[in-house]
């Protein structure tokens, strides 16, 4: 295992439709592990040997067709670990892998929450009550690991922007899902239960603006810049006393056919 371990996470909205665009990002920037979100790809026909030209030839995936889908690529080996199937719903939100052995190995969660549709109401809208249910869940899951797997790393899209500066106005956002109070206390639960750290506001702390999402409906996202955090690297306790360095890939926002999101990038120490 190297001293540090550098890991990123993208929602990239369709992994064979942006293939290119992750293989760009693996060359400039080649991670040792890159978690993929909203992969949209079933198994059989995961992109496979187009990770393996990159290097990536350690995988672990999961996918259904046209939504969902969670993959960990890595140029390290690594140990692929049972799903958790949220809400007793298989439907590829979560995928794990242990990276090295006996007691440097570091266990690797990636999640993709749900997004919870337009309507901040879990009366109105099953996509919200989906949602605040798997942050329950969640939090639930994150207790769990706090006992038994000190040195773990949770990273993904997590669909929700905890702190006021995680968007672009606190007031105007107060509403909308992704920032409503009820998903940013439940989310700051889920960090305390399982004795995350936060590694993305540890690097830059509020009141610093940090987005790592804009939106698709913008006409210009780059000069209206209304951005929301929604992306996070959480190291356990284990590994939270060492120094990690964060950077976050504005510039892919604007490729050509981009995802919404952008690739977090965090290099933690791990020893």
């Amino acid at each position: 295992m190297p001293e540090t371990l550098s890991i990123a996470t993208w929602n990239i909205n369709s992994v064979r439709l942006r293939i290119d665009l992750v293989g760009r990002f693996l060359t400039e920037q080649a991670p040792d592990i890159l978690c993929l979100q909203e992969t949209k790809c079933p198994n059989d026909v995961f992109p496979t040997a187009a990770f393996d030209k990159l290097g990536y030839r350690h995988k672990t995936y999961i996918g259904i067709k046209g939504y969902n889908g969670v993959a960990i690529l890595s140029k390290l080996p690594l140990t692929p670990l049972a799903a958790q199937a949220m809400c007793g719903r298989e439907d590829a939100r979560h995928i794990a892998a242990r990276i090295g052995e006996g007691s440097r190995a570091i266990t690797l969660h990636n999640f993709y929450v749900p997004a919870g549709g337009d309507i901040a109401d879990p009366d109105e809208n099953p996509k919200f009550a989906h949602k605040l249910a798997f942050v329950e869940e969640l939090k639930r899951f994150s207790e769990s690991l706090r006992t038994e797997d000190a040195r773990s790393v949770i990273v993904g899209d997590f669909n929700i922007a905890p702190l006021e500066h995680d968007v672009w106005s606190h007031k105007q956002l107060l509403d909308v899902v992704s920032h409503t109070p009820v998903e940013t206390r439940s989310l700051t639960e889920v960090l305390a239960a399982g004795d995350w750290h936060d590694v993305v506001r540890a690097q830059w702390p509020e009141p610093r603006k940090v987005y790592s999402w804009w939106s698709y409906r913008s006409p210009d996202w780059d000069k209206a810049d209304k951005g929301r955090r929604l992306d996070h690297v959480w190291v356990g306790r284990g590994l939270a006393g060492g120094e990690a360095e964060i950077s976050i890939h504005r510039e892919a926002r604007g490729w050509e056919r981009p995802s919404d999101h952008v690739p977090v990038m965090a290099r933690i120490q791990i020893d």
